[in-house]
């Protein structure tokens, strides 16, 4: 069995849920799969960047992005080296019109159906075009989460025996480390001298920000020391809002945007905080909370989609729209350190119980089940 895989991903989205996914997704088929052939289809060789593999594995194909690349030169690449599986990781989306071999997406989310609101005019029409097509085509759908499967089957009418479920999982670099030495990292590097609770994963409207910020100021005064809220994360359209409703909480010495943040720095700003907050409306998986529980931070996330399931036992519930009931387990986990730290130990336990290398065994397994069917 050869296989192909649309790895753009990897390199376009790196440091996001989606780049993420196709990246380790990737590189733990290569090391699964080292007697086998895959060929990784790259944007030319800008993979060189991520230096993750040795470079005469792969064989560079040109940077276009426009439809001739994935209307003729992938169809025929398929052709020409007898590819037998070939998967779309990012949502399909880049899935050939034409189909000389089996097809596989991997859905994360239906956010564009659901939350329409929150998705930029031109994913969202790309999306809604495209789904369709891309649904009716594939052979095989995988999906993060139990969560997005049913999503899948009520909203978009897929079969549900033709979803697979295969969990993500916290990249290695996300573990404990020593809790002072992040301190001063982002001292250093950032200026906040103080404890601090943390959110990762955009400023999307979805994303519920606003919740956090009003729960952060409700228990502000009654802490017995200050704490910071830190936000990394690009600079988006949304701050505009979100640093009117800091502004009018007076909470601008206490709240605060550090910007772009690299991958390998995260686990230095998640292991120096003291509780990560997630307080998403919908997701389809939610790599940040993992993320946090893997670096043993106590963590509370929305009680809402595919989280609970995802956090398990390893993190506190809330309602997406109680800020009394957020306040009130923030503070908790704030001046209760027994209570933090054997939620952090939940945590810990939980994010160990996904791993990339049992998704790309999983991943493996659909290939071959699709193969063998055709």
């Amino acid at each position: 069995m050869k296989v192909g895989i649309d790895s753009r991903a990897a390199i376009w989205y790196h440091g996001t849920g989606i780049g993420t996914y196709v990246y380790q997704l990737c590189r733990h088929l290569h090391n699964l799969a080292a007697g086998n052939k895959i060929r990784f289809f790259w944007p030319g060789d800008e993979f060189r960047k991520l230096n993750i593999w040795q470079l005469e594995v792969f064989r560079s194909v040109e940077k276009n992005k426009d439809k001739f690349w994935e209307e003729v030169h992938i169809p025929n690449i398929i052709r020409n080296e007898g590819i037998d599986v070939y998967h779309v990781p990012q949502n399909g989306i880049g899935l050939p019109q034409q189909k000389p071999c089996p097809f596989i997406a991997t859905v994360h989310d239906l956010i564009p159906y659901i939350m329409p609101e929150t998705v930029g005019k031109g994913y969202l029409k790309i999306f809604i075009e495209e789904m369709p097509r891309i649904l009716a085509m594939v052979d095989r759908v995988i999906v993060p989460s139990q969560g997005t499967a049913r999503d899948l089957v009520q909203i978009a009418g897929v079969p549900s025996q033709k979803i697979t479920v295969i969990y993500e999982a916290a990249e290695p670099i996300y573990r404990p480390l020593d809790k002072s030495l992040a301190l001063q990292f982002v001292k250093e590097k950032y200026g906040i001298n103080t404890p601090y609770v943390l959110y990762v994963g955009g400023f999307s409207p979805r994303k519920n920000l606003r919740l956090l910020i009003q729960a952060f100021h409700q228990i502000t005064r009654q802490l017995p020391e200050q704490y910071s809220l830190v936000l990394p994360g690009k600079p988006a359209k949304e701050f505009s809002d979100l640093e009117v409703l800091v502004s009018t909480r007076n909470l601008q010495d206490k709240v605060h945007f550090i910007g772009f943040v690299e991958v390998a720095e995260m686990p230095l700003i998640y292991n120096g905080a003291s509780a990560f907050v997630y307080p998403s409306f919908y997701e389809g998986f939610g790599l940040p909370p993992i993320e946090a529980m893997a670096c043993g931070i106590p963590t509370l996330v929305a009680n809402t989609a595919a989280l609970p399931e995802v956090v398990g036992d390893g993190a506190l519930l809330f309602s997406p729209v109680n800020v009394n009931q957020l306040s009130e387990l923030l503070f908790m986990v704030l001046t209760d350190q027994n209570f933090a730290q054997c939620l952090a130990a939940k945590g810990i336990k939980q994010a160990k119980k996904y791993t990339w290398t049992e998704a790309a065994r999983q991943t493996w397994a659909v290939y071959h089940q699709v193969w063998e069917q055709t």
